[in-house]
């Protein structure tokens, strides 16, 4: 995610994470508009290969604009849950030095209104990251029970009022179609009570809708899952968070694949032993934007940077 003219967000930190060699292969799985990309490649040489992804086709139309030529440059359209089985058909499993993956919406698609993800300036209610897969926001809004979407606001957003919300969205569909984003922000807005928090009270029930129809948490823990089939011994993964969600299941894993299993007491162990079970290290603690880097670029306000190396 990058704010402001797509700039990438934690940009030095991740380019120091990630410990680049000429002749080394990366991946950025969630291409954007290609910042931390243009950066990895400055640090590449011709023996060098970046592999990067995105399922929002406007982001591999910037990216074969930007890299079409380039034979170190290999570009996918698709989401990154799948990047293993394309590492497979490339020969490439277990061979990557180094991923990114940098979560959420793009500026791109919020300042886009036809994309539906922002309640700041109407548009069709949509919210997918692929517009020509899946189901839209709409097109779930309509079909989803009451429960279904009190769950979703609740679990994905955190929002207090998430049963009201559903409640009349439920009457409110019953009457017309939910199909714009300004529709749907005013009656949360009637639901919500008028408080002191700074946010548009949309902002959750939107951030929840967007997660469920792209389903990235589900991407996320996919890819998570695969991980040791892409990265070499040695290899790194960078992953930067904008939600509590997301950066609890990155933290859970990283954890219990950094700690070793409890043996019992006393257990005489050769220094080859030690690390057994271990199959990830800890780079450092959670890294998070400076108060200047919030300052240029509010959107990066909730970034959390989180580093891990494959040991086993």
């Amino acid at each position: 995610m990058s704010g402001g003219q797509h700039r990438p967000v934690l940009l030095g930190e991740v380019i120091d994470a990630l410990a680049i060699r000429p002749d080394g292969l990366y991946v950025d799985g969630t291409y954007g508009r290609g910042g931390h990309s243009r950066e990895i490649l400055q640090r590449l040489g011709e023996q060098g290969r970046l592999l990067v992804m995105d399922r929002d086709p406007q982001a591999i139309a910037a990216a074969e604009a930007e890299h079409g030529e380039d034979q170190r440059v290999t570009i996918i359209h698709d989401e990154y849950a799948q990047l293993d089985n394309y590492l497979e058909r490339l020969g490439w499993l277990e061979q990557v030095d180094g991923l990114l993956l940098d979560l959420g919406v793009s500026s791109p698609q919020l300042d886009d209104a036809g994309r539906g993800f922002s309640f700041q300036a109407n548009g069709p209610l949509d919210m997918r990251m692929n517009p020509e897969q899946g189901q839209s926001a709409a097109d779930w809004l309509m079909t989803a029970d009451e429960k279904e979407i009190s769950d979703v606001l609740w679990r994905l957003g955190e929002e207090k009022y998430s049963r009201r919300i559903a409640r009349r969205i439920v009457a409110q569909r019953e009457q017309e179609s939910l199909r714009d984003t300004a529709q749907l922000a005013e009656l949360i807005r009637q639901c919500v009570p008028a408080g002191r928090e700074k946010k548009h009270p949309a902002t959750r029930s939107f951030q929840a809708i967007r997660i469920r129809v792209n389903r990235e948490l589900e991407q996320l823990q996919q890819l998570l899952d695969s991980l040791f089939r892409v990265l070499c011994i040695g290899g790194r993964v960078a992953i930067i968070s904008f939600h509590s969600l997301e950066d609890r299941l990155v933290k859970r894993f990283f954890r219990k694949e950094s700690t070793a299993p409890a043996l019992p007491r006393g257990l005489p162990l050769r220094e080859s032993e030690r690390d057994l079970g271990q199959r990830l290290r800890l780079i450092g603690k959670a890294i998070k934007p400076t108060p200047q880097e919030t300052e240029d670029n509010p959107r990066a306000r909730s970034a959390v940077l989180r580093i891990a190396e494959r040991i086993a």
